[in-house]
């Protein structure tokens, strides 16, 4: 990996729409959107992983491309822990998720803010003109469309389940992920790079796990289970599922649903 300078320069690239303030469109009818899953790649000890945060928070927050329903994933890597501040949400998971897609996305060594677009494009995570081209161009391509259950609630674990609509078309022969996202989180950081500042996340994935195939949704609906950590409440998270190539390829389809009742 790069040292932390390296990854300090390689994400301070200056980004004229934050910058100019840019103005997201209004959104379309919910119908009428397609679902586009949006990784960044992130950690509170990067001093310039902040605006990359900011640009998630306001995709999510106002879904600027009006034929997308973007779904963020905010993943916190480990390999800041020597900054001087731990991460409560890195995880090394996400690290090896991170490098995984390397080979097929072509960059040489992880970094931070990184941002993935449907599995399909990579770009610095501040970036936000190649974020809507990103967006828009993941928006027009066809989709598996997946049908999540209302979440049951049962202290710290939650049972979901997610199916497809009939389709004559054989099912893709792709992996099924599900993740337990945080909605929103503040930080107070006491050390490293960020020292003295709040931080504010969306879309925290605090756990992710592979539960399946996506054909295998063609027998009925595909029951899971996830258990949350134990510093979170249950009642007002995020489950998304989305269905994803071998070897973390092209994102072919994701829904996500709210335990909040």
């Amino acid at each position: 990996m790069n040292s932390i300078s390296q990854r300090s320069l390689s994400a301070a690239i200056t980004l004229l729409a934050i910058g100019a303030g840019l103005s997201f469109a209004q959104n379309s009818t919910p119908e009428n959107k397609t679902p586009v899953v949006v990784e960044l790649f992130t950690s509170e000890g990067c001093s310039s992983c902040p605006p990359a945060d900011a640009l998630l928070a306001r995709m999510d927050k106002e879904q600027p491309v009006s034929n997308a329903d973007i779904i963020v994933l905010e993943e916190h890597v480990d390999y800041w822990e020597k900054g001087g501040w731990h991460d409560r949400f890195s995880s090394s998971q996400y690290t090896d998720r991170q490098n995984q897609y390397a080979p097929r996305l072509k960059f040489s060594e992880s970094y931070t803010p990184q941002m993935i677009v449907d599995g399909t494009t990579q770009f610095v995570g501040n970036d936000a003109p190649r974020a809507l081209t990103a967006v828009t161009t993941a928006a027009g391509t066809p989709k598996v469309a997946l049908v999540l259950s209302n979440p049951v609630v049962d202290g710290h674990r939650i049972a979901c389940s997610v199916s497809t609509p009939a389709s004559s078309s054989p099912l893709p022969k792709v992996d099924l992920y599900a993740a337990l996202i945080d909605p929103t989180a503040t930080t107070q950081v006491q050390g490293g790079e960020n020292k003295g500042r709040q931080l504010e996340h969306v879309g925290v994935v605090r756990s992710l796990k592979r539960i399946g195939k996506l054909q295998d949704l063609g027998k009925g609906p595909l029951a899971f289970n996830l258990n949350t950590p134990p510093d979170m409440q249950p009642a007002n998270l995020r489950v998304v599922v989305f269905a994803q190539s071998s070897d973390l390829g092209p994102i072919k389809g994701a829904a996500a649903v709210s335990t909040k009742q």
